[in-house]
Formats: C-alpha cells, structure tokens, sequence
C-alpha cells in the first residue's frame, strides 16, 4: 500500500467527533488534540505517522502562524503534506501568549483538516459571526468608574478601558481628566 492509498483509508475510517463545547457560543466543536487522538489508532493500523511543523510569517503586517501537517508512510519513506494559516489577533483583551497559542491551534487544527478531509464547514468555528455581546456603559459615580480612574492613574491605558466598556469620546475625556486629578 502506498501512501496515497493509506491516507485514503484513514481519511475513510477517520471518526473525529466534536467533543469539545464552547459555554459562551453555546456550540461544539473539535480542536486539533482531538482530531490527533481520534487519529492514533489509525497511524498505529497503518503504519504511519503525524506530525506538525509551525512557522511563525508576516504577511502584509500581520502576524501569521504557517502549520503544515505530515503523514509519514514508516514502512516506504513516503509522504504527504497539507497546510493551514491562522492570523495573530489579540481580541477580547487576549495577553500575546494567549493569541499566539489560539492562533497556533487554528492553524495546527486547519493543517488536519486539509490532510484528512475533516469538513470545517459544519464548525460552529466556520459559522459563527463570532458578534461580542453589547458593552456595558461605563457611568461616571460608579464603582466601576472609580476602579477605571485608579487603572489610569496606575499606568493602565484607555484603550483597554473602550475595548471592555461603551463610551463616548465626551467620556473618555472626563475619565481622562478625573484620572488626572
């Protein structure tokens, strides 16, 4: 059997479930660690080998991370490769690290799903509009206002203030003033 004709039978035989279940879309879904789970058995059968190789890019300013999945034939040498991109966004006050690791396990889960025909489409990943709830109005006299002038007179920035709370800019500039008091 050649490498083409084992790739074909694991992507037949291949059962990834969506066992993973995101609270706040309220929907399932399938990471890469489950797909490389479900896929053990598969390589064990068949006598090959997974393995991801990720490079970090820039393109057009972004930051992108390249995973490009192998399946390796261990009796014959051969194999087959396929490729998945997922950009770096720090979304939702997401720290570097965290961006850099979601970002990675896209890229990682898309490079399976290439190789092994793994429909994406169906993912809740795919279909979600990915639409952030409505931002809480930030109102000065509250505490929640005394807690953003204390996160401002610390060296805190005001841009993480607007990406968690809706303001105006006549706002911004009244909670920049109160924190300069």
């Amino acid at each position: 059997m050649n490498i083409y004709e084992k790739l074909l039978n694991i992507q037949l035989e291949l059962k990834a479930p969506k066992d993973q279940f995101n609270k706040f879309g309220k929907y399932k879904y399938r990471s890469a660690e489950s797909i490389l789970e479900a896929i053990k058995p598969l390589l064990k059968k068949y006598k090959a080998t997974i393995r991801i190789v990720e490079e970090l890019q820039e393109v057009g300013g972004v930051a992108v991370i390249k995973s490009v999945a192998h399946l390796d034939d261990l009796e014959k040498n051969e194999g087959v490769t396929a490729v998945g991109f997922a950009g770096v966004e720090k979304a939702g006050g997401m720290a570097l690290p965290q961006a850099f690791g979601s970002a990675s396990s896209y890229s990682k889960k898309y490079s399976l799903g290439n190789l092994l025909l793994i429909d994406d489409t169906a993912d809740a990943d795919a279909t979600n509009d990915h639409k952030k709830p409505s931002k809480v109005k930030l109102l000065r006299g509250t505490d929640t206002w005394n807690k953003a002038v204390d996160y401002l007179k610390k060296g805190g920035s005001m841009s993480d203030i607007t990406s968690k709370y809706q303001m105006s800019q006549e706002a911004q500039d009244i909670l920049a003033t109160d924190a300069l008091k």
